[in-house]
């Protein structure tokens, strides 16, 4: 007869059975988020301005550091506590946005302005701000007279009437198209008096956060990690572009997230990319994307819808202020060095073309990438062709303004493309060099060529991986 004995050893764990995540990536992430935003805050509170960028680079270093670990650990944390983690760490680096007034960027007051003249009843098409019909409107905190040394802090410009004014570019009209101006006229309308740049840094943040649930919810619909959102909700370019500067582009960012995450049908992703154009016109760079192998009839639809929204955002100022609504727009582009004789833009390009050939042959290229993202994108991921289309577009172009390139992160952020994160990284780094004195190409071309370069490794390793 045998004996029976009494193992002491653990019992077997079937093959099917799931083990508990390690606690140690979710620790890990929740520290290096903790870091990130402290280092974010102190950026935004002391690591200096436009008017004294030197420790600019220092900051904004460790920012990126930070933020390239922490969505590496994050990849390992459970799905559910990711999205926590992502929506907290969101919130809390749109709130380091508030910590001071603006630090690189004299936007904001022009939003300002423009609201300000609309809630008077007057078009923010019709008067240059320093113009004299418009001197009874004149805030203190957004003019002042001229001192007798002169304008001399970084963000005051003098006025053709011997002021100074923060607002940018004071005697040209507006550049901003109508819903963006609809924003301005709101944030003013539900601001209480002697607020001045504070409630349109706390619109920023809003936008900001909500851009991060509409990715969570995007996410979600597909089935897709939830830690790409946090692609855009902890980088570290959007507390300061878009709740410090409180640029609007994060207007027109929210809407492309919409259009391609949480859209029903394809007017409604049509009408949301026409407001989205409305805000600023980049986002059409978006709509190859949209129009991937869609039918005639499918592509009418869409095209056609977002055109009925631009152009009924457009009505009520056109009837105000006519071709007015053009504003500065001609004469930005002249400015910025889209023109022939320029070594502002196309830095790239600039290495092997002539001058005058490289706005050409940079408008053919981009025209070439979207009509391949038209034919041959994937209608199932929009958003992959709008990513390309942008991306391309902003290499090609090497613009120094770096909040130009939110729309790339938010796009990177459904994509999951993350080395397309190196065109706002380049913006960022010409910006604040361009600030610190370091003009001319150099500078532009290795900035966006390391970019440029970082996309094509990043093409190869995923088709090398597959």
């Amino acid at each position: 007869m045998p004996t029976s004995t009494t193992s002491t050893s653990p019992p077997a764990t079937n093959a099917g059975e799931s083990r508990p995540p390690a606690p140690w990536p979710t620790a890990l992430a929740t520290a290096l988020i903790c870091l990130l935003v402290a280092v974010v805050a102190a950026t935004v509170a002391v690591g200096g301005t436009s008017g004294d960028p030197g420790r600019l680079p220092y900051w904004y270093a460790a920012g990126w550091l930070l933020f390239a670990a922490g969505v590496a650990v994050l990849r390992h944390v459970p799905r559910r506590t990711a999205v926590r983690l992502v929506a907290a760490g969101s919130l809390a680096l749109a709130l380091c946005g508030l910590a001071a007034a603006p630090r690189t960027s004299t936007d904001m007051y022009r939003y300002a302005w423009d609201g300000s003249v609309q809630a008077a009843g007057i078009s923010p098409y019709a008067y240059a701000p320093d113009a004299p019909q418009l001197a009874a409107h004149r805030e203190t905190w957004l003019f002042r007279p001229e001192p007798p040394g002169g304008c001399v802090h970084w963000k005051e410009r003098l006025t053709t009437g011997d002021a100074c004014t923060v607002i940018n570019r004071p005697a040209v009209h507006t550049i901003y198209p109508p819903v963006a101006e609809g924003w301005f006229l709101a944030v003013h309308a539900l601001s209480p008096p002697g607020a001045r740049h504070k409630p349109l840094q706390v619109g920023g943040a809003l936008l900001a956060v909500a851009t991060t649930g509409a990715l969570l919810l995007a996410l979600r619909r597909r089935g897709a990690e939830p830690w790409r959102a946090a692609l855009w909700g902890w980088c570290p370019v959007v507390p300061v572009a878009a709740v410090n500067d409180a640029h609007v582009d994060t207007l027109g960012v929210l809407l492309t997230v919409l259009a391609f995450g949480a859209a029903g049908g394809l007017r409604g992703r049509g009408a949301l990319l026409g407001a989205a154009i409305a805000v600023k016109l980049l986002p059409g760079l978006a709509l190859p994307g949209a129009l991937s192998r869609r039918t005639p009839r499918e592509a009418v639809r869409i095209v056609g819808t977002a055109v009925v929204a631009v152009a009924l955002a457009y009505l009520p100022y056109v009837l105000a202020s006519g071709s007015g609504v053009l504003g500065y727009l001609p004469g930005y582009l002249h400015e910025e060095g889209y023109e022939p004789g320029s070594v502002r833009r196309f830095a790239l390009l600039l290495l092997v073309l002539p001058d005058k050939a490289a706005g050409p042959v940079a408008a053919a290229l981009i025209i070439a990438t979207a009509a391949y993202m038209v034919r041959r994108g994937d209608p199932r991921r929009p958003w992959s062709g709008a990513l390309v289309t942008t991306g391309t577009a902003l290499l090609l172009t090497s613009p120094s303004y770096y909040w130009y390139a939110l729309l790339v992160v938010a796009l990177v952020a459904l994509d999951g493309r993350w080395e397309w994160l190196g065109v706002p990284l380049a913006g960022l780094a010409l910006y604040t060099g361009n600030e610190m004195g370091a003009h001319g190409t150099t500078l532009q071309a290795a900035a966006y060529g390391a970019a440029a370069a970082g996309v094509i490794c990043g093409a190869w390793l995923r088709r090398r991986a597959r």
